[in-house]
């Protein structure tokens, strides 16, 4: 874990979401078990006891006394199921450093892993489970307790049968495009010899009951059902795809799920929206034995990250799978946090889908990966390319639904400074903030700004896939150094930038 306590740099440290001070000062605070569970839900983190923040944000000791008695009071604490759920750490992960005359207990709390989730407190698991986003720990919704206990099981819940329904729900013309494609991918693959009823069920689309009656499984409802009858499963289900290709327009193109003018499922969602987001990419001449290459790599990535948003998406929850395309980024966004942590996900090798029948069926057609390669994959297909690195962002708090946000920059690395890359441009959720690039963050606000002199903070948020604190934070810094003021109300005033 990055977050791992370094003594070296304890005046160097300010609290965050990975790190959080407790003064301590009467004995073991209360407040710990709430930062306990919210860095165990979230990405793990360190606690602090013995000290306090100044107004600056600066750390100092607050002389803690009997930290060997603090420490039994901890681990008799964490080891009662009736105050915490379960109790992660080893005894390594509590240690006591000395710092000048006072001593500080320094807590390493560990991300669980799905099963364990949610990690709760005090016996009430929907009343007393946190997170941690950049304002601190949270208390978690019903609707965010219940994603953790869904994403529990390894056996993905896409797999369920759905007893109530018959396999006429199912899009038949979508089902013989699917066949096609596989045929065209994979010539003579076993599969397709079968007939229909035993080619559902050998993708995982379709399953026998004990009655021995074949229903549709909740993956094959979402590839291949229509819209309509999709929702009585997943109420909230909802596909957006939309293009701003031009200033002044709202957008250029759009396909969503619910226009009733097609079937509205996941795979004519991909099948239709794969296209357009790779018909701009640039296509360098190529030719292999006389034939020219019209596909590269970062062909290959951008229908990567469209299988990945589409499979690990959480169609319980609301917003819905949101894909967008500017002329210099794209952005896809599914609900549902990720089950990976990001650092995982970045390294590969690894792969936990949210939806795994799904990914199975796009696997069948050459789309996807299941050795969990993808992200990287993703990363170094943009890294040839000589475009700006992706942005992975996880979105959660304030009473928002959960949400995991991938922005593509299409902006070479050498322009990207004068250019608009997308993506969150504060660091995700993770970062430390000593790490974002604060001057490049500035420069694009500015821009917008410029371009948009009544935004709200909201429409900036929006606009450029940053959280609102963010955005005030870059705003306050602005106002500080000079460069601009707001006229007027908080709504309906305009914005002036001072050159």
């Amino acid at each position: 874990m990055s977050d791992t306590f370094d003594l070296a740099r304890f005046d160097e440290y300010r609290e965050d979401n990975r790190r959080e001070v407790k003064a301590a000062e009467g004995g073991l605070p209360q407040n710990l078990w709430e930062s306990y569970s919210s860095m165990a839900n979230t990405y793990g983190g360190v606690i602090i006891c013995g000290v306090k923040e100044r107004s600056d944000g600066s750390w100092f000791t607050t002389g803690m006394k009997d930290v060997l008695k603090l420490k039994r009071n901890f681990w008799n604490q964490i080891n009662d199921k009736k105050k915490v759920s379960i109790n992660l750490l080893h005894e390594s992960d509590v240690k006591d450093y000395t710092i000048g005359d006072d001593v500080v207990l320094v807590i390493k709390v560990p991300v669980a892993d799905r099963e364990q989730k949610p990690v709760y407190i005090n016996g009430d698991r929907f009343k007393c489970t946190y997170k941690r986003n950049n304002e601190g720990d949270y208390r978690c919704t019903e609707l965010e307790v219940n994603a953790m206990i869904r994403d529990q099981p390894r056996r993905t819940i896409d797999g369920k049968i759905l007893p109530n329904m018959d396999l006429s729900v199912l899009n038949v013309d979508t089902i013989k495009t699917y066949r096609m494609i596989m045929e065209s991918k994979k010539p003579g693959h076993v599969f397709l010899t079968y007939n229909e009823n035993r080619f559902l069920e050998a993708i995982g689309a379709a399953k026998y009951t004990e009655d021995g009656v074949l229903h549709p499984t909740c993956a094959g409802l979402l590839m291949f059902g229509m819209e309509y009858k999709i929702l009585y499963e997943y109420a909230l289900y909802f596909l957006d795809y939309r293009e701003h290709m031009l200033a002044d327009v709202r957008w250029t193109d759009r396909v969503q799920s619910q226009s009733g003018d097609w079937s509205g499922n996941v795979f004519d969602f991909f099948y239709r929206v794969s296209a357009k987001l790779t018909v701009d990419l640039k296509k360098p001449f190529q030719l292999v034995d006389m034939i020219r290459i019209d596909e590269t790599p970062l062909h290959d990535a951008v229908r990567e990250a469209l299988v990945n948003c589409l499979t690990n998406a959480d169609y319980f929850e609301p917003r819905g799978v949101v894909i967008e395309k500017y002329p210099d980024r794209i952005v896809l966004k599914n609900p549902g946090t990720c089950i990976l942590p990001k650092a995982q996900m970045l390294r590969g090798g690894e792969s936990e889908p949210r939806n795994a029948n799904m990914l199975k069926m796009f696997n069948l057609i050459g789309y996807g990966e299941r050795s969990g390669s993808g992200v990287p994959d993703i990363f170094d297909a943009w890294e040839q390319a000589g475009y700006v690195e992706p942005v992975i962002d996880e979105q959660f708090g304030n009473g928002e639904p959960s949400r995991t946000v991938l922005t593509l920059p299409l902006i070479e690395k050498d322009h990207h400074t004068n250019q608009h890359p997308g993506g969150n441009l504060g660091g995700d959720s993770g970062d430390d903030s000593s790490l974002v690039d604060w001057e490049t963050r500035k420069a694009i606000v500015i821009r917008l700004l410029k371009e948009n002199p009544s935004i709200s903070t909201a429409g900036i948020a929006s606009a450029l896939n940053m959280t609102r604190r963010q955005v005030e934070k870059t705003l306050n810094m602005l106002k500080t150094e000079g460069k601009t003021t707001h006229e007027g109300p908080a709504h309906g005033g305009k914005w002036i930038v001072c050159e």
